[in-house]
């Protein structure tokens, strides 16, 4: 039995509106050539939209002051009815 069985890979698609569940020691950009930034550029709570998937389960999304690669274990999908109020 390997360290991995029993993790859930999370997947999201294009589009999908998620939410910031726990804050990363940084943010990198989700530019050409990303950049180190500080985690404060983004809330606990708040909400962006997935924008791609990138190696290494990086998601890059929109957030209101950026875009930025978060970790599968930084966010979860909002689900339909919690988005829409």
């Amino acid at each position: 039995m390997s360290e991995l069985d029993g993790i859930e890979e999370k997947v999201f698609q294009v589009g999908d509106r998620v939410r910031v569940v726990a804050l990363p020691a940084y943010l990198k950009t989700a530019e050409p050539m990303p950049m180190l930034r500080p985690p404060d550029l983004i809330k606990l709570g708040e909400e962006g939209i997935v924008l791609d998937r990138r190696p290494g389960s990086y998601w890059g999304v929109r957030f209101g002051r950026g875009a930025f690669l978060l970790e599968s274990q930084y966010i979860e999908k909002v689900a339909e009815s919690e988005s829409r109020q």
